[in-house]
């Protein structure tokens, strides 16, 4: 379940696997409408009077993504058949085509006719009902095409003198039974001219390559709302060449890699590296309206018939934090505003939300113990919040705040305000942020009370002097509540959670990694005894006892559990880990002290794929990335380390 490339440009998202082969295919909104659900496009070579594909045991592959860039830099090799192919691949930066080099070498002494063939398996609309795939002979071009969604896909050689025609010498289509698969093997195509239903369609390119000479191939496919806005993105490529495109796609990724305001004190180059990769593949997870999503690795639909394809309001919101730390304020803006959009008559975000700002599905139910309740997480209301507090601080644009001061920020703080418990001033029960359990977090609690800080400075500087005394005489209630309900004098620690029953309470004794929030969102600080004797617990029992270390979510953690050993509490969480670092960082008092943070972001570049990306879990034992891959929020908290780290480091001169 990984995806080692994801590139994208906001309505345009394109994942790759490690065979090299398409896996995942959204348009036009990032994580909305995956037209392949996982059905992998293929390539094959065939010479030789046999084929094979680069998904079989007999290539060996290497893939990566070009230096500070959203382009791959890819290869596979076959020594039996003595052929080696290059691959690179793009999304343009703000036209929704994907383009792909594929350079093709005969490593044999002798001239060869080799054939490239591409399959394509599309599911438009995610469902693959109805559609319709084709062959337009004046173009030269197939066609996948329903309702509003139509892809051409074409292909010239880079020697040709391109024309109104590509190169494509064989197609066939037919209804995705895997026949256009066999017609491969000899090397000849059917030349079936159309299909309906659920359909796949494959093309072959003739290339006569000289002994131990190479050809290169751009493929392409321009996505359209109709045919015509498709046939003018192919138009479009024919006339600037698709290596122009190519090379200005990787400056404009180049670009904004580079944008980072970030001075990166004494990081080795490879850290650098990684925190600009993991900019850009955060970039590829966001929708032009606002839409931050957790993943798109679409592979998770086998476990629970569901995906990661969503918005989740706190992902979000901490996704959003990072990206303004490292001065990339213009990301987020949407964000806020699809937030403005998305909020409820209530005042506060339900679960999570589609990318088009649809409703989300959830397990979180509107009745407990026979009575109605709001399904909500209150962290992911209280998160953005204090997000948009520190954009505005970063950024000081009153006129962008003072158009969501009304419609989000005040609503969503009135709420916060209300939404507590009068006899304990703690927060009513809402579900945690692991969406597991229902009850009266620490966590949850630090946010709100950061949120209603934040709601408190937005009150003051828009002059509302009632609102803002509400907001900061409930948050410091509410941080004497904490101390007196979930702090535990008798074990020295935060409790995870408590739930009263009347008069009696029920403390959660378990240990969780989200603890980290007490000092994260500012209720005591880390060097306060309290916090420094609960994260001693937190380290003591959730780090990962095998040789590939890590932070577990929190004791006994079942979700994608491999080990039943208690050196194991839970798999290793890259988010987990990185709060480890940032309590590293929050308490360290001299440079030295700093260097613990710096072994943890060393952790997450080491157990990341090969090509960066970083997962949301791996295995204990293998470091075998597990659930989804890749995870944005893992992303997000790595470029958060880094930069909190090299804040401190300047500090502490």
């Amino acid at each position: 379940m990984t995806r080692h490339i994801s590139l994208g440009n906001g309505s345009l998202l394109v994942s790759i696997d490690e065979w090299l082969q398409i896996r995942d295919f959204y348009y036009p909104h990032v994580g909305e409408e995956n037209h392949l659900l996982g059905h992998a496009h293929k390539i094959g070579i065939f010479a030789d009077n046999k084929i094979s594909w680069l998904n079989e045991d007999n290539w060996l592959r290497e893939i990566g993504y070009k230096k500070q860039t959203l382009v791959s830099d890819c290869s596979a090799i076959n020594e039996k058949m003595k052929l080696e192919l290059k691959v690179n691949d793009c999304v343009d930066c703000s036209k929704n085509i994907f383009l792909r080099k594929l350079t093709i070498k005969n490593n044999s002494g002798t001239d060869r006719e080799i054939k490239l063939f591409v399959h394509h398996d599309f599911h438009l609309y995610g469902d693959g009902v109805g559609d319709t795939a084709g062959y337009g002979p004046t173009a030269n071009i197939i066609f996948h095409y329903k309702r509003k969604r139509h892809f051409l896909i074409n292909a010239v050689n880079a020697k040709s003198n391109l024309s109104k025609k590509g190169d494509i010498s064989d197609y066939s289509v037919g209804n995705a039974d895997l026949r256009t698969i066999k017609d491969a093997e000899d090397g000849a195509l059917e030349k079936i001219p159309i299909a309906q239903g659920m359909v796949d369609s494959i093309i072959g390119i003739e290339l006569g390559i000289a002994a131990n000479a190479e050809q290169c191939i751009y493929y392409w496919i321009c996505c359209g709302q109709d045919f015509e806005e498709a046939e003018k993105l192919n138009s479009f490529i024919m006339k600037k060449t698709p290596q122009a495109l190519m090379e200005e796609t990787e400056m404009c990724w180049l670009g904004l890699a580079n944008k980072t305001t970030i001075n990166f004190a004494d990081l080795e180059p490879k850290i650098i590296d990684e925190f600009k990769k993991s900019v850009l593949i955060i970039r590829t997870h966001i929708d032009h309206h606002g839409a931050i999503i957790a993943a798109s690795d679409s592979d998770n639909l086998q476990f629970n018939r569901d995906t990661y394809n969503y918005v989740w309001p706190r992902d979000g919101a901490l996704i959003a934090l990072a990206l303004q730390k490292a001065g990339y304020y213009e990301l987020v803006e949407n964000f806020y505003i699809f937030c403005k959009n998305v909020l409820s008559k209530y005042g506060c975000f339900l679960h999570k939300y589609n990318p088009d700002g649809s409703l989300g599905s959830s397990w979180h139910p509107w009745i407990k113990d026979e009575k109605p309740q709001l399904p909500i997480q209150e962290d992911e209301t209280a998160l953005v919040i204090y997000a948009l507090w520190e954009y505005y601080e970063k950024t000081k644009d009153k006129a962008f705040i003072e158009k969501l001061y009304n419609p989000l920020i005040l609503k969503a703080a009135d709420f916060m305000a209300d939404y507590i418990d009068k006899n304990t001033s703690l927060p009513k029960p809402s579900y945690d942020l692991w969406e597991e359990r229902h009850g009266i977090f620490a966590f949850t609690c630090s946010t709100v009370y950061a949120g209603l800080k934040c709601a408190f400075k937005f009150a003051e500087l828009f002059g509302d002097k009632g609102k803002a005394e509400i907001y900061r005489k409930t948050a410091e209630s509410l941080k004497q509540a904490m101390i007196e309900y979930l702090f535990d004098n008798d074990t020295r620690r935060f409790l995870r959670s408590i739930n009263f029953d009347g008069s009696n309470s029920t403390k959660d004794f378990v240990i969780d990694s989200s603890l980290y929030g007490i000092f994260e969102f500012g209720v005591l600080p880390a060097d306060d005894s309290r916090v420094e004797d609960t994260m001693k617990a937190v380290m003591e029992r959730l780090w990962v006892k095998t040789e590939i270390g890590g932070m577990a979510r929190y004791e006994n953690d079942l979700y994608h559990k491999t080990s039943e050993h208690t050196e194991v509490p839970g798999n290793p969480w890259f988010v987990c880990t990185a709060w480890l670092g940032k309590y590293y960082v929050a308490k360290a008092k001299t440079r030295e002290e700093l260097k613990e943070a710096l072994e943890i972001i060393k952790w997450m570049i080491k157990n990341a794929l090969s090509t960066g990306v970083m997962p949301e879990q791996i295995n204990p034992y293998t470091a075998e990335p597990l659930s989804v891959s890749p995870l944005t929020w893992s992303h997000s908290e790595f470029v958060d380390l880094v930069v909190n780290y090299v804040e401190k480091y300047k500090q502490l001169k």
